[in-house]
């Protein structure tokens, strides 16, 4: 009698090999899992905010997968010998996906982002921008070598990743400046179809957590008049 056979595959793109007795090897694994948790907050925030600088970063950050593909499938260079993995490995798509992320990341922070209205210091608020921009760059770092803990790929290859991710977010980041400058930015925004799905352009110039909080606590003033006065009257009463 002959059984029926399914055949079945895995996907594998959340599946890491690590040694299970490196605590380091590790925290490596989840390191690798990085670029899969920023792709789903670009995606959160794309809808939620529906914010222009935040989507143009994304189509950079996804073009720039797509530049890694072909590169790979170009070069045809194999992963280490004692590899965990299958495919191609230069360059690491990993350090090319963070290594564009930071700087575009920190370039935004440092350059681009100009908040007109904030109730913090100028001082402390560009502190906060450099740290976060370190922090990124900090990552980044980290993720680079994770791949070479886990032997995905060489250090050349991570090398290489991390330099054409740089050089991406360098030129992605000079192109929304020149769409900025010369109108084409403007005239995009005044589309039918972006106007339909509300795209707008305030996060280069408003801190939207701040402009939030405010537009929460004038909404919580003006529900508390009609009590005050409520409250008066029943005094005069």
């Amino acid at each position: 009698m002959v059984k029926d056979y399914v055949p079945v595959a895995s996907l594998s793109l959340t599946h890491v090999n690590y040694n299970p007795e490196d605590p380091i090897s590790y925290i490596c694994a989840f390191l690798a899992l990085v670029p899969q948790a920023l792709i789903i907050s670009y995606v959160s925030l794309c809808w939620a905010t529906r914010e222009v600088e935040i989507i143009f970063m994304l189509a950079g950050q996804l073009s720039c997968e797509v530049l890694n593909f072909g590169l790979k499938r170009l070069i045809k260079q194999e992963r280490p010998n004692q590899m965990n993995g299958k495919g191609y490995g230069m360059p690491s798509s990993h350090s090319q996906f963070m290594g564009y992320f930071a700087v575009f990341f920190s370039l935004f922070l440092l350059v681009r982002h100009t908040p007109s209205a904030s109730i913090r210091s100028g001082y402390l608020s560009m502190l906060e921008r450099v740290g976060l921009s370190l922090l990124a760059c900090a990552g980044a770092l980290a993720v680079a070598l994770s791949r070479i803990y886990l032997n995905y790929h060489t250090p050349q290859q991570v090398m290489a990743g991390a330099a054409i991710g740089v050089a991406y977010g360098l030129a992605w980041f000079g192109i929304g400046s020149f769409l900025r400058e010369s109108g084409w930015l403007g005239w995009a925004l005044d589309l039918q179809p972006v106007r339909y799905f509300r795209i707008r352009d305030l996060l280069p110039r408003e801190d939207l957590a701040e402009g939030g909080w405010q537009r929460w606590e004038s909404i919580r003033q003006q529900s508390r008049i009609p009590t005050k006065q409520h409250s008066k009257t029943s005094h005069v009463e």
